[in-house]
C-alpha cells in the first residue's frame, strides 16, 4: 500500500494527459505506475515518468453529452472527450463499485478496446482503488473506463467455451491468422475467416461458477506468462497483453458481482486468443536459446523497473503474480526474455 502519496501525484501528472498519443498508441503510464508503487519502487516514479510523458498529449477535448446515446457511442474514437468527462462525473456522483458493476457486463463485449488496454487500465484502477480509495484512484478509474467506451471493440467468433481444454491446452490450439502484418486492427478483422478460429475459442472448458471462472483465469494468465518465454519473438511488445488482460480481469473480480464473474473469464479468454492468433509465431524457441530466470523474484521486478520499457514493467508486475502461484522459475524467464527482446526507456 502507498502511504506516501506517490501514486496519487502519479496519477495527478498523468490525468494532464490523454490516453492515447501517436494517433492511437495507449499511454501506459498510469498502469506502470500502479505497478512499480505496489512493488516497492515508489521513490523511482517520478523520475520514470520525467522521462515517459515528454511522447504524451494532452486530454482530448469534447464535442457532447454522453446521454441516451451511450450504445451508439460506444466504440467511437471521436467521442473520447465526451467518454472520459461522463466517467469524470459519473465516479464522482456515485460509488465506484456501483459504476464499475453498471458499466462492466456493457463494456465486457468490448474487450478487445485499445488492443486489450481499456480492460487493462481499468483493472490496475480497481486494484489501487480495492487498497485505498480517493480522488486521484477514483479519476483514474473514469479515465480508464472512458478510455475503454471509447475503444470499444468485440472480438469476432468469441463464443462462450463449451470445450474440454485447459487454458494451455486451449492457446496451442488458437490458429493463427493469415496476414500477420501492419496494426492489431487489420490482425483482428481476419479473425472471423481464419480456419479453425471459433472452434479453437470453444474448446476452452467452461467455468460452472464463480469459484471456477476465478481459477481458471487465474491459470489462463499462467498459460499466457509461461507461453511467452518461448514464442515472444512473435511480437515482444503486443503479445504480453495475452497475459495482462486476463491478469487485469483477475484483479477486477473482488469488485464485481460474483454473477459477473464467469463472463469475465470467458471475454478474457476470447482477447488472449485473439492477441494469440494475431501475433503468434510459427513456432516455439526452446533451448539454450531461452534466457535463465533471474535469481528471485524481486530481481525480476527490479530488472524490468531499471529497462524501463512500459511493457516490461507490466508483464513482470504479471509474472511476479504467477511465479507466486506456480513457484515455475519461467514465469520470471519471461521477464528476461522481455526485457532483451524490446528497447529500453531513453531518459
Amino acid at each position: 500500500m502507498d502511504d506516501s502519496g506517490t501514486l496519487e501525484e502519479a496519477f495527478e501528472r498523468l490525468h494532464r494527459t490523454g490516453p492515447e498519443f501517436d494517433g492511437w498508441l495507449s499511454n501506459h503510464g498510469p498502469m506502470a505506475v500502479e505497478s512499480m508503487v505496489r512493488r516497492g519502487h515508489a521513490r523511482e516514479v517520478h523520475r520514470w515518468l520525467d522521462a515517459y510523458t515528454a511522447r504524451l498529449e494532452e486530454a482530448p477535448g469534447g464535442t457532447r453529452a454522453i446521454g441516451d446515446d451511450w450504445r451508439e457511442a460506444l466504440g467511437d474514437p471521436r467521442r473520447l472527450g465526451d467518454w472520459l468527462r461522463f466517467f469524470e462525473r459519473e465516479t464522482k456522483e456515485r460509488p465506484w463499485r456501483a459504476v464499475l458493476e453498471e458499466w462492466w457486463p456493457r463494456l465486457l463485449p468490448g474487450i478487445a478496446a485499445g488492443a486489450t488496454h481499456g480492460v487493462i487500465r481499468t483493472g490496475h484502477a480497481v486494484h489501487a482503488l480495492l487498497e485505498l480509495e480517493d480522488d486521484p484512484r477514483l479519476a483514474e478509474l473514469g479515465q480508464a473506463l472512458g478510455y475503454w467506451a471509447a475503444r470499444w471493440q468485440p472480438v469476432a467468433g468469441a463464443a462462450p467455451p463449451s470445450g474440454m481444454e485447459t487454458p494451455s491446452g486451449a492457446l496451442a490450439g488458437v490458429p493463427r491468422v493469415a496476414d500477420q502484418s501492419r496494426d492489431i486492427d487489420h490482425r483482428l478483422r481476419q479473425l472471423a475467416g481464419t480456419g479453425g478460429w471459433e472452434p479453437s475459442v470453444a474448446a476452452l472448458a467452461p467455468a460452472s461458477g464463480a469459484g471456477e471462472a476465478r481459477d481458471r483465469l487465474a491459470a489462463l494468465a499462467d498459460a499466457a506468462t509461461l507461453r511467452y518465454l518461448t514464442h515472444a519473438h512473435g511480437s515482444p511488445v503486443m503479445l504480453i497483453h495475452s497475459a495482462t488482460a486476463p491478469t487485469a480481469v483477475l484483479r477486477t473480480l473482488p469488485a464485481l458481482p460474483a454473477s459477473l464473474w464467469v463472463p469475465s473469464l470467458d471475454a478474457a479468454w476470447a482477447a488472449a486468443a485473439a492477441v494469440t492468433a494475431a501475433y503468434g509465431p510459427a513456432g516455439a524457441v526452446t533451448g539454450r536459446e531461452l534466457p535463465a530466470a533471474p535469481g528471485s523474484a524481486q530481481e525480476a521486478f527490479d530488472r524490468a523497473v531499471a529497462h524501463g520499457d512500459e511493457h516490461v514493467i507490466k508483464l513482470a508486475d504479471t509474472a511476479l503474480d504467477v511465479y507466486e502461484r506456480t513457484a515455475d522459475p519461467d514465469a520470471l524467464a519471461a521477464v528476461v526474455r522481455a526485457s532483451r527482446s524490446i528497447q529500453p526507456l531513453k531518459a
